[in-house]
């Protein structure tokens, strides 16, 4: 007997929706296999219930079960996806009642099979009767057979009768599915009610989770993993549905090229169909409630969707139930207070799209207006949309202007940034184009802004529409942009210059704030002299200054300037800074204040800086600012020696803040240098490095210096003298040219090794004479360390004196400056450098101080610069046998035996150097013991003598 032939899932069936579906066949096969069984399989359009039945038929054995499968359509005739099924059936002879000649008519192609047609009733309701009858005895007569009726939510009236008859008193053999659009049963145009006997199996589908939808799409994508970012957003374009998910990466080419650059994925054809479909077969008030949350695009409540579709209460929530019930809409996942919304965003937008176009305009005004009546707070963004896409884009930039002033009233400054910015790109009145370009200036600056606003700040200048006021503020705020954000270095400060006459024609305040912001100095900056002139024109416009909080503005640049020039009365400048300062500016006070204390060597007044720095951006929220605290506590962190977890940190700084150059050099920085000393990996160092001094704008005297200390300590240990120096040579030249001899503490050590070991002294002597020139009459306590360094340094030239002790009084005297500024990583080389020379004349004590050099680097985790000690004691023939894992001192004292002698040669018991080197009372009894015993003495009282420096 012919019969409907079961189809087969597609070759390449994604892999992830075909394991969902493995499952649910396995159950309803096994169900399907006891009959009579009645299977009902109900879910959203698109869900799969199609091809959970292509899949189910595939899995039943063919030769004696045939597979019939009808689909309804909407305004089919009566019995029409019955006959089209039934009319390929070849029944069984002598299986065939007599009531089924009653279906000669209907049935044509069977007339050879069918007995006679009986005689007319004469009544329309009986021969319907009679038809379906004949139809359940023609179904009956098909044996063990398979009969499908797919989208029974549109069946006609005698299809329904059947269905109903069939379901009621079904054939012994018949295993009977049913699928249709909607939730469970309410699908049905009749009530599922079996016998008892009959075996019922329902299954309603859902859509896939995110979860589900990234696997779907990994399968269809070839088994390529997808981000789960990627997986999220494909959920909401396709609202999990397969059938979605499927049609849209068919026609999407290369989707992952771009999971975050692009909007929305295409619409595809058949997805299109199938939701304007349902669209039809809505009613008008329908239709425009489904127009109007498409146009209103986010969920809306009864009332919003009403004023937008201009219906009363009543009128829409009709509506709204026809297309609840055509799945057009559905509840809001999560809303509060009964809002509506398409089941997934394409949806939404295939609706859009199916609403005239010249209607739109008219549907985006009342969506304005009836967001401004009914929502509060008012969603000022999203009414200036609707106003723009109505075609009125004045009435947009008033609103996105108004949503930019509350969110900086807020301090939201990225989100006023990006609203101003929006509403200068939709062409506003000249009047209102220089307002908004004024607040953007000023509110863009704790923000972190891409180069769109300097380059919208230009335009508005180049208009040459604004007054003298607005202009050189706009200026102003336009350089400091440049200066703080787009690494423009040279170019900042020539536009902040470019201010000044027109501030000063308007508001001599103005231009004492510009004045003291380009008399902040930097090494790819002009030279020092050139920022104190401008500090003095600044500091000479001050009695002219109006306003608490310009006034304050131009202190605290003033404050800033001084301490970054290691002036002496910076200090006194940062105490008369008033305490009015708001929490914008007292952040960026406090850091400038905190980074110039650890640069210039002031510890404790870097970490009170800091800490106000930290209160002050905790309580204001601006990304820019934030960013600046954070690259300044690295650099603080890493000067000290606090190492311990700062390479995560630093690395998520480096991905976080690579829209502002200064930031993200100063993150790459202190990458870099925590890759060559922490992990001795030098060629990542040196790239890091290389990457910092190229990404920095201006540099205050850290990324530049810093770097290239880093790299002639590389070539040092590699011994290339001569690479050693040219690697110095370009940081060297911004610290002659600009004379910011004080920023030259971590260089100038470094540099005068390589120069020595490049026997090229006497240009040794001459660096360390400019730097004590350059840092004379300077408040730069590092500079000064430097410089004792420096001079411990050059005593190698002057050639050994072995036994006097006369060279190494410079060395400890370095040691305890750079011990005293709370710099463990440089006090610690130049106990390397010292030990070193002490081991090059042979003179006693080289060993005992290169092991404390060891020590101290292990204190702060210096791995690289442990294995450069250790290689340099093999160099000089100090070898010690020591147990795995722990250095032997042989008859030398420990670091710390040494540093438990000295306090105790001091008169300290005990239980106080317990307490001051945090020590267990019996372990300072042993080291007490032991130090007695290397030193030869039989009491503390006779410690000093013998402990020497």
């Amino acid at each position: 007997m012919d019969a409907y032939p079961p189809t087969s899932v597609p070759a390449g069936a994604p892999t992830g929706h075909t394991a969902l579906l493995d499952g649910l066949c396995d159950d309803l096969c096994a169900e399907l296999d006891r009959r009579p069984a009645l299977v009902v399989i109900t879910g959203a359009a698109g869900v799969g219930k199609s091809r959970l039945v292509r899949e189910l038929l595939t899995r039943t054995p063919p030769s004696d079960t045939p597979a019939l499968v009808a689909r309804c359509r909407e305004s089919d005739a009566p019995f029409a996806p019955l006959v089209e099924v039934l009319a390929r059936c070849r029944p069984r002879a002598g299986h065939l009642p007599p009531v089924t000649g009653a279906l000669r008519a209907l049935l044509p192609e069977l007339t050879g099979l069918l007995p006679p047609a009986p005689l007319p009733v004469g009544d329309p309701r009986a021969e319907q009767h009679r038809l379906v009858r004949a139809l359940c005895g023609l179904t009956a007569s098909l044996g063990r057979a398979v009969f499908v009726v797919e989208d029974v939510q549109w069946a006609d009236e005698g299809t329904v009768a059947f269905l109903r008859t069939l379901v009621s008193d079904p054939p012994s053999h018949l295993g009977l599915v049913l699928t249709a659009r909607g939730e469970d049963g309410d699908a049905f145009p009749f009530p599922l009610r079996p016998p008892p006997h009959v075996m019922l199996a329902e299954r309603h589908l859902v859509p896939l989770s995110v979860a589900g939808t990234g696997a779907l799409a990994a399968g269809l994508l070839g088994g390529r993993a997808v981000p789960e970012e990627f997986a999220e957003r494909l959920y909401r374009w396709t609202g999990g549905l397969p059938h979605v998910i499927e049609e849209v990466l068919r026609r999407w080419p290369e989707p992952m090229a771009h999971p975050t650059g692009v909007p929305e994925p295409p619409l595809p054809a058949p997805v299109r169909r199938l939701v304007v479909e349902g669209l039809r077969r809505l009613p008008p008030d329908a239709r425009k409630v489904a127009s109007a949350a498409a146009v209103l695009d986010d969920p809306a409540p009864v009332h919003l969707l009403g004023a937008v579709a201009g219906l009363g209460e009543e009128e829409t929530r009709r509506a709204l139930a026809a297309t609840l019930k055509e799945g057009v809409l559905r509840a809001a996942e999560g809303s509060e207070g009964g809002a509506y919304a398409f089941p997934y965003a394409l949806a939404r937008r295939a609706v859009y799209e199916a609403v005239a176009e010249p209607e739109r305009p008219v549907l985006h005004l009342r969506v304005a207006r009836a967001l401004a009546r009914h929502i509060s707070p008012l969603p000022l963004v999203r009414i200036a949309e609707h106003h723009r896409l109505a075609g009125r884009p004045t009435e947009a930039v008033r609103w996105l202007e108004a949503a930019a002033d509350r969110a900086a009233g807020a301090g939201d400054a990225g989100a006023a940034t990006d609203h101003y910015l929006a509403a200068l790109r939709g062409g506003p009145p000249a009047v209102v184009r220089d307002r908004v370009a004024l607040k953007l200036a000023r509110v863009a600056l704790n923000a972190r802004p891409g180069p769109q606003v300097p380059a919208a700040l230009r335009q508005v200048l180049d208009r040459c529409s604004l007054g003298p006021g607005p202009s050189g503020e706009i200026r102003l705020l336009l350089g400091l942009l440049l200066r703080n954000q787009s690494g423009s270095g040279l170019e900042a400060l020539e536009e902040i210059a470019r201010a000044v006459p027109d501030l000063l024609a308007v508001s001599p305040g103005q231009a004492a704030r510009a004045l003291a912001i380009i008399a902040i100095p930097s090494l790819k900056g002009w030279p020092l002299g050139e920022h104190r002139r401008l500090l003095a024109e600044a500091e000479r416009l001050l009695p002219q200054v109006d306003g608490d909080d310009l006034r304050a503005a131009v202190l605290a640049n003033r404050a800033t300037a001084l301490a970054l020039m290691g002036d002496p009365s910076a200090w006194d400048a940062v105490a008369e800074l008033p305490d009015t300062l708001s929490g914008e500016a007292a952040a960026r006070v406090h850091a400038n204040l905190a980074g110039a204390a650890t640069a210039l060597g002031h510890p404790e007044r870097a970490r009170a800086c800091q800490t106000r720095a930290w209160q002050a951006v905790r309580t204001h929220h601006a990304p820019y600012l934030e960013a600046f605290v954070e690259t300044t506590d690295m650099l603080a962190a890493f000067t000290r020696g606090r190492w311990t977890g700062l390479l995560e940190r630093a690395e998520r700084a480096e991905e976080q803040y690579r829209d502002v150059p200064d930031f993200h050099a100063e993150a790459l920085l202190v990458c870099g240098l925590l890759r060559l000393h922490t992990k001795g990996q030098t060629d990542v160092a040196r790239r890091l490095l290389e990457r910092a001094v190229r990404t920095t704008a201006l540099d205050t005297g850290i990324v530049l210096t810093s770097a290239a200390a880093a790299q002639v300590r590389v070539h040092l240990a590699a011994d290339r003298p001569a690479p050693a120096v040219q690697a110095m040579e370009g940081a060297l030249h911004h610290v002659r040219r600009t004379g910011a001899w004080v920023w030259a503490s971590v260089l100038a050590p470094p540099a005068v090794q390589a120069l020595l070991r490049a026997g090229r002294a006497g240009e040794a002597r001459l660096l360390v004479t400019e730097l004590a020139d350059g840092i004379a009459r300077r408040d730069a306590p590092a500079a000064r360390a430097a410089l004792l360094t420096c001079r411990a340094l050059l005593t190698d030239t002057a050639g050994p004196q072995p036994g006097t002790g006369g060279a190494d009084a410079p060395y400890l005297t370095a040691v305890d400056a750079w011990t005293e500024l709370e710099r463990p990583y440089e006090a610690a080389y130049v106990r390397e450098a010292w030990g070193l020379r002490l081991l090059a004349a042979g003179a006693a004590g080289g060993r005992t101080v290169l092991h404390e050099a060891i020590a101290a680097y292990q204190d702060i985790d210096a791995v690289w610069d442990v294995l450069r000690c250790q290689r340099g004691l093999r160099d000089h023939g100090q070898v010690t046998v020591r147990r795995p894992g722990a250095l032997g001192y042989g008859d030398h004292l420990s670091p710390r035996e040494r540093a438990v002698a000295r306090l105790a040669s001091l008169g300290l018991s005990n239980r106080e150097i317990a307490r001051e080197l945090v020590l267990s009372h019996r372990t300072v009894e042993h080291h007490v013991a032991r130090a007695l015993r290397k030193l030869g003495v039989s009491s503390r009282t006779e410690i000093g003598s013998q402990l020497g420096p």
